[in-house]
């Protein structure tokens, strides 16, 4: 019998792989589930994007391998999203590299740059890819933690008061995901300065910055920043293109060639329409984050009415696509607390504890269900 490397017994399968299943289990033996636990846009790309995508299907070289390093028009236009809205300034042949997913981006970094034994910080609570990622190439995990009490920002004391011999990467999410918190004035430059002086790589996963925020941050934009850290960005959430799996690695040629060698090495290129799709997003034009951000404006008030209906607490100036709310004193675990609601109310929401053991007594919400569809969980209540 073929037996399973070793390195799969540190993960298991991924929560919201288990959960959705489950979910359709209910939904085929005719309940009507409400899933308010994923962030799956569910509205349409730009206009223009979809008509770039079966243009490119009509160009003799549609059907052959693309690029390792994507179309130069896409890296030229991530360029200039990145100088438009941030004031960046990247070189498009040497500091950009599109992926298929910021997901993927996760992981060849890490093949990249961690050799067994070396120690990756990661938020906690956070995207839960990162431990998981950490783990398969035997890296070892070190959580730091955010909790309400700093606004969910890392403690700068405490980065200061660790062992970072053996630390190689930081991860960093803000916009942060899950509690929808910015960072605040000054973060950034005091984690460049730390990662300098530590040598550490900061990666800073920024796919929610223009959602129901007023004020993008790159960190990109500190200064000295390319010499220790590297962006990442996607058009899933920006742009509603989840399904078409089209990320960005921005940071340093020396950073970027070393991940181009892994990522060279796993794919053959991004399919061309897929990338003409991607350029038109890009170059969306300049009311396009009005409109959304009005449709989830309006979103979100309906949820912080089943927020307050439920009895839970949430800080309403969160940015994102979800809203993060604490639960009641008393009430039960996070995991108990959603198992009960999908099972007397068949509404589906995300338990805290998936991100991390700061995330027990939170529950997450996500915006990616229409106004009518949030009004009918609010009558179950």
């Amino acid at each position: 019998m073929s037996i399973p490397a070793q390195r799969l017994a540190t993960v298991q399968e991924y929560y919201f792989s288990k959960k959705l299943r489950e979910v359709g289990q209910r939904i085929a033996a005719g309940q009507e589930i409400i899933n308010m636990g994923i962030g799956s846009p569910d509205l349409a790309p730009p206009e223009g994007v979809v008509a770039a995508l079966q243009a490119g299907f009509s160009h003799p070289k549609a059907h052959q391998y693309q690029s390792y390093q994507g179309l130069p028009e896409l890296r030229e236009a991530i360029a200039h999203f990145y100088h438009s809205h941030f004031k960046v300034t990247l070189n498009p042949n040497t500091q950009v590299l599109p992926l298929m997913g910021s997901k993927e981006g996760i992981m060849h970094l890490s093949m990249a740059f961690l050799n067994p034994g070396d120690q990756v910080l990661l938020p906690n609570p956070g995207y839960p890819t990162y431990a998981a990622v950490t783990k398969l190439v035997e890296a070892e995990a070190i959580n730091y933690p955010l909790t309400a009490a700093t606004n969910w920002q890392p403690d700068m004391n405490y980065l200061e008061a660790l062992d970072t011999s053996k630390i190689k990467l930081m991860w960093l999410n803000y916009p942060h995901m899950p509690t929808g918190t910015k960072a605040q004035a000054g973060l950034f430059k005091s984690l460049v300065d730390w990662a300098k002086r530590n040598e550490v790589l900061l990666i800073n996963d920024n796919p929610y910055s223009f959602i129901l925020n007023d004020a993008p941050q790159s960190i990109l934009q500190t200064p000295g920043a390319l010499d220790t850290a590297i962006e990442f960005n996607s058009l899933s959430k920006t742009f509603n293109m989840a399904g078409w799996r089209v990320g960005m690695a921005l940071g340093h040629e020396r950073f970027i060639t070393d991940l181009l060698k892994v990522k060279s090495n796993m794919d053959s290129g991004m399919f061309y329409g897929i990338q003409k799709g991607a350029v038109a997003a890009l170059h969306a034009k300049a009311n396009w984050f009005t409109q959304l951000n009005t449709t989830y404006t309006n979103r979100k008030k309906v949820l912080l009415q089943l927020i307050e209906k439920l009895g839970l607490s949430t800080a309403a100036d969160q940015v994102g696509l979800f809203l993060w709310a604490k639960l009641p004193e008393g009430a039960a675990s996070a995991e108990e607390y959603i198992d009960t609601l999908l099972d007397e109310k068949h509404i589906f929401i995300a338990p805290g504890t998936i991100f991390g053991s700061e995330g027990e007594g939170y529950v997450r919400f996500s915006l990616c269900l229409d106004e009518a569809t949030i009004e009918k969980a609010l009558t179950r209540l």
